[in-house]
């Protein structure tokens, strides 16, 4: 399987194959057998197979694959020019490197430790070279017991608990009845998918001296890929390149460009002329790519054994989750899109709206100095019907709903984790001693101390450097948001400037739309400006954690990963929290508004309210957001391969890379991103922010994130199979300092919902009016007919004689009533101009504002005991999952100790018949 068909491609191909102008240098090393690993490694022509003979690959059309050399047509596949050792990682370096001292001393060590190697040249460049690895079985054995790797030793014997016998009557009729319905689509054809038979098996920590206990068909296969490839960069992060302490590690040679690549091999072939249904896969890839990242597939569970057997655990968790997640977003969306359709089934009984759309004698005062007009308040009326279907009756329910699903969500991804951990066997992984990075090293040479898990003297950094260093990197954070807030600051100085441009516009549609227009386009450039401000976070970021100079690559990453997902959610949700509980609260009122630098007066929200506006920030930067980081998730890698493609075709013809080995295909693909999965991750994170903190403002944000992580599971596989080189496999017990962020995140959608629906909406005063002001006050309920004249009593009165000469509007709203307008409307709670103390705060306003209190204190505290509970009453361990475990504990004793029990007594007998021949050879 390793080795695909496709790899080599049949005599009828290569006949139309243009000719190439390329060198076959066919750089091969000769391997080292155990008895020579002692010679050294060198960069120049003496290492090769007939050094200084260069001969084109393909000499003409009709040069057929019998014309290859012997070497060539074994070396196109997986494996070494002897087509029997399979290659298990990749180093690519150029010949023109000045490193090739420590390149030779590292090889040379390479061999020491019992790894084969053999060298290729590029076909499309003679200066890059292929170093090919591969580790013999007695390498693999040895490190495998060296780093604890579980591997199969007994078939499972699944437990079944003992059923009553109405119960299996039960089980016999509903299997029956599901035997008459269709087969379920999304799973997979389980002939499809390769038998994983570890986990079908008990494991345990491998051991030489107990190999005969495990289950070893064969020997090539025992160890599949990625464990391989694992253990010879195990191999690699601790083989010396120069002599002195610590002068070790493939990862300093890569940081110094002693080598330009690192990487294992895809296992042939992402795809195949023939169907997988009628010959198969033709390798894991392939298999993957048929059913995963092929978009055909896109409603189908993800095969996440084989993602963990191909890319590793690390991998398998992140698609996990993305998938659990994804999942979990099922009853959210459906929940939002029922509130957005009883909004939209209730907007004709709508009191509130009917009485605005209805108001065709209330003036409202101008929302800007001078241009802007006086309008009806009807003129609101779509705005009225829009803000309904999001601010209605169910958005309380869905708010507290949302809060509810976030915690199950957590909780119940930690079950789903620990199955996943069981299953891939991580229960006890524990993480390796990691290794101090090159920079701290370097920094701190001079102080050493013991460390107290090695016992081994390592370079220490003083209590006061390292607390300095975190005073100067967080003064550096709270400047970068000072500088978010800035940005925030100059969008709303472009909305209250442009608002009364908008409104002297020439074009009636933009004239009469101001306020829209000027969210609209205040949105998009702040979209443009959040995404020019994440590059500059980035480098931002990489320079405080490389300033604050972590000891260990983990605590490197957790730094920047905390520092960039604050900057990120700083600058996504900023202006949202501007327009959320700032926009329109502190304006004034008409006649004495406050202003900016005394000049600019702020911005007021719509007549219908500033929901809207909410609505309108959240839709538009959330589609804009995916839609773009989706574009560079795939887009650019594509453009990237397909220039890369197009160059090799102008170059050598149009189906050279045909001919090409997997090495130099893999090498002409995307490496991985230097962050690992953290651009994944972090996009998740934040859409994860964006989807619950205003959820109650815009409840379609659960169904906009289901659809786009439908179509980001498929990118994701798409580009891990098709477009990137290989990753390293690497482990992991869970996601990390990724789950205590979406902790911190639900608390803070529990905060800011709260803040939405008692300050943002207007669910607090439609409350009040009914319970306290209108028709039904007194009685207890409040239903839309105890809505009558509330858009009356929200309005406060005011005399156009009182205004500003700098507010005084240019018309006198003639056109509207036939004559000068002498007194507007406005949204407040103040008294008259003919009150006894005129435009002061009216009793309701501060009833408002106590409910508005109350409010906020009574749902924060609900949910937070809601959360509280559901996170006891759901155990992180499912209880059939826990009896599992310690069953397979108990077996797993037992079988070991039978296998003892064996060997002992087949060595007893073995004793037993030398005694009984000895014995017999006594007598004639």
């Amino acid at each position: 399987m390793e080795e695909s068909s496709a790899e080599v491609p049949d005599s009828s191909t290569q006949d139309d194959v243009p000719p190439l102008a390329v060198k076959d240098i066919n750089v091969l090393l000769e391997r080292e057998r155990s008895e020579g690993t002692s010679s050294p490694s060198r960069d120049d022509d003496s290492t090769l197979l007939n050094p200084g003979t260069h001969s084109s690959i393909l000499e003409d059309n009709t040069k057929s694959e019998s014309g290859l050399p012997e070497g060539r047509s074994k070396s196109c596949g997986l494996c070494f020019s002897d087509g029997k050792c399979r290659i298990d990682y990749i180093l690519v370096y150029r010949k023109s490197s000045s490193q090739s001292e420590k390149r030779e001393i590292f090889e040379r060590n390479i061999r020491a430790e019992g790894l084969q190697m053999e060298k290729e040249a590029s076909v499309t460049n003679s200066d890059v070279i292929f170093l090919k690895l591969h580790a013999p079985w007695d390498v693999l054995c040895r490190y495998a017991e060296l780093m604890n790797i579980r591997m199969p030793f007994r078939r499972k014997i699944f437990y079944m608990h003992r059923r009553h016998k109405f119960m299996s009557r039960m089980e016999k009729r509903i299997n029956k009845f599901r035997g008459w319905l269709p087969r379920k689509p999304m799973k997979f054809d389980n002939d499809t998918l390769p038998d994983l038979e570890e986990n079908e098996s008990f494991t345990a920590p491998f051991s030489r001296s107990r190999i005969h206990h495990f289950i070893i068909h064969n020997k090539e296969t025992f160890f599949n890929n990625a464990t391989r490839s694992r253990i010879v960069h195990h191999i690699l992060q601790r083989v010396k390149y120069e002599e002195g302490k610590n002068k070790m590690g493939l990862n300093r040679l890569l940081s110094n460009n002693s080598y330009e690549a690192a990487f294992p091999l895809h296992e042939g072939r992402y795809h195949s002329k023939n169907s997988i249904r009628t010959h198969g896969a033709e390798n894991h890839r392939h298999l993957l790519y048929e059913c995963w990242a092929w978009w055909g597939v896109w409603y189908k569970y993800q095969p996440l054994d084989l993602i963990r057997r191909y890319f590793g655990e690390k991998i398998g968790l992140y698609f996990a989750w993305l998938g659990w997640y994804t999942g979990m977003l099922f009853p959210a969306a459906l929940v939002g899109l029922f509130v957005f359709l009883y909004g939209l089934f209730t907007l004709e009984h709508c009191q509130v709206s009917k009485e605005i759309c209805q108001a065709t004698d209330i003036i409202m005062c101008p929302i800007c100095d001078q241009y802007c007009p006086y309008l009806r308040l009807s003129d609101s009326c779509i705005y009225a019907k829009v803000t309904h279907l999001f601010d209605n009756g169910a958005t309380v329910f869905f708010a507290v709903f949302m809060a509810v699903w976030a915690t199950v969500f957590l909780e119940f991804w930690k079950r789903r984790r620990a199955v996943l951990a069981y299953d891939w066997d991580l229960i006890d992984w524990e993480e390796e001693e990691e290794e101090i990075r090159p920079q701290f090293e370097a920094k701190y040479s001079k102080k050493e101390r013991m460390n107290p898990i090695s016992g081994k003297p390592e370079p220490y950094q003083a209590f006061t450097d390292k607390y300095s260093r975190l005073v100067v990197s967080t003064s550096g954070i709270f400047f970068m948001i000072l500088v978010v807030i800035a940005a925030v600051f100059g969008i709303v100085i472009y909305r209250v400037i442009t608002v009364s441009t908008f409104a002297a516009f020439g074009w009636a549609l933009i004239r009469n739309n101001s306020q829209v227009a000027t969210t609209g386009t205040a949105v998009c450039i702040n979209f443009c400006v959040i995404m020019l401000l994440n590059v500059l976070y980035e480098k931002v970021a990489l320079l405080l954690t490389n300033l604050e100079q972590p000891r260990t690559e983990s605590e490197w990453d957790n730094s920047f990963t905390l520092k960039m997902f604050l900057f990120q959610f700083v600058n996504l949700n900023s202006s949202t929290f501007y327009i959320a509980f700032f926009l329109g609260r502190f304006t004034g009122r008409p006649g004495a508004y406050l202003r900016l630098i005394n000049r600019w007066k702020l911005e007021e929200c719509h007549p219908s309210g500033c929901l809207i506006d909410l609505c309108m920030q959240m839709g538009i930067i959330m589609v804009l957001k995916q839609t773009w980081n989706n574009f560079m998730e795939l887009g650019y890698p594509l453009i990237q391969n397909w220039w890369t493609r197009r160059r090799l075709r102008r170059e050598h013809g149009q189906k050279a890379k045909a001919g090409f080995p997997q090495w130099e295909r893999d090498y002409n693909l995307q490496p991985m991103n230097a962050y690992g999965l953290f651009d994944e991750y972090l996009e998740m994170i934040l859409q994860f922010g964006f989807t619950t903190i205003f959820v109650a403002a815009f409840p379609l944000a659960p169904l906009l994130a289901l659809l786009n992580n439908i179509i980001e599971i498929r990118l994701d596989a798409y580009k891990f199979v098709t477009q990137w080189r290989r990753p390293l496999p690497s482990q992991a017990k869970d996601i990390g300092i990724w789950y205590g962020i979406l902790e911190g995140i639900g608390i803070l959608s529990v905060i800011t919902n709260a803040f939405v629906i008692a300050v943002t909406s207007d669910f607090i005063p439609r409350l009040v009016y009914a319970y306290k002001y209108g028709p039904c006050a007194g009685q207890g309920r409040a239903g839309e007919g105890c809505m009558m004249g509330y858009v009356n009593a929200s309005l406060s009165v005011f005399q156009v004689n009182d205004f500003e000469k700098r507010s005084q509007p240019r018309t006198t709203g003639s056109e509207l009533i036939g004559e000068a307008v002498k007194y507007c409307r406005y949204r407040d709670y103040r008294e008259p101009p003919d009150s006894a103390e005129p435009y002061s705060y009216t009793l309701q306003f501060w009833h408002v504002l106590a409910a508005r209190l109350a409010f906020i204190i009574v749902f924060e505290h609900m949910v937070f005991a809601i959360k509280t509970l559901i996170a006891y009453l759901i155990p992180d361990l499912p209880k059939d999952l826990r009896d599992r475990m310690r069953r397979e504990k108990y077996l797993i004793q037992e079988m070991m100790y039978e296998a003892e029990l064996e060997r002992l007594q087949k060595e007893r007998n073995e004793k037993k018949k030398k005694k009984d021949r000895a014995h017999h050879k006594e007598w004639p």
